[in-house]
């Protein structure tokens, strides 16, 4: 399989080096920069067989087992968390107003359902909120998880997914974890750590994309 793998900065992307058969593009921090590099890639880099969103993401408070520092996290939907409007009783996405972004269900845009079973039990399955702002508070790590019923968070998956799908290109998000959210002072980090975990993916997902 031909892959482009779109990450936002140097180190996840030098993490990722030796990903065999692979276009690794760093597109930038944000959705704008994402979708952007993601379209430049799939206009003039050639036919790609699947574009994946790489990287870490800060992990989020939502009900069951927490997620811990250095695990991976495979995005069943990566949801734009800001699209849509705020009313003094509820957040509405942009199909609940009548203006869909797309061919998928409100602000969620499902992974690939064949690269999730290609790489199924690398990672805890469950949504990536894709947000403009991170969580630097309990109140606002809540709220993404309300809105998205997301595990983690990052700024770029669903940009990647949304660009991916208007080309016909299977796509699916994978992060690693590699900080708490909510309140800042209280976050923990452990970013030499992701990175390490990241690139220790690389075989796996080499076999894991070659097979068949």
């Amino acid at each position: 399989m031909r892959v482009l793998a779109v990450c936002a900065v140097p180190r996840e992307a030098d993490a990722l080096r030796g990903l065999s058969n692979a276009s690794i593009i760093i597109g930038g921090v944000g959705r704008t920069n994402a979708a952007m590099a993601t379209t430049r890639a799939l206009i003039e880099g050639g036919s790609f067989d699947a574009v994946l969103s790489l990287g870490i993401a800060g992990a989020l408070p939502f009900d069951g087992d927490p997620l811990k520092l250095g695990d991976v996290v495979l995005a069943t939907e990566s949801v734009y968390h800001e699209e849509g409007l705020i009313t003094p009783d509820s957040f509405l996405d942009t199909s609940q107003m009548g203006f869909p972004l797309g061919d998928f269900e409100g602000n969620n845009i499902p992974g690939s359902p064949a690269l999730i079973e290609r790489f199924d039990g690398i990672g805890v399955p469950g949504r990536v909120a894709t947000v403009a702002t991170c969580s630097g508070s309990d109140a606002a790590a809540s709220q993404v998880v309300r809105r998205t019923g997301a595990i983690a968070e990052a700024m770029e998956g669903a940009a990647v997914l949304h660009v991916a799908s208007a080309f016909s290109c299977p796509a699916v998000e994978l992060r690693v974890i590699s900080n708490t959210t909510g309140e800042r002072d209280a976050q923990v980090w452990a970013l030499d750590e992701a990175f390490s975990v990241l690139h220790g993916l690389v075989p796996e997902l080499d076999a894991r994309l070659q097979d068949g």
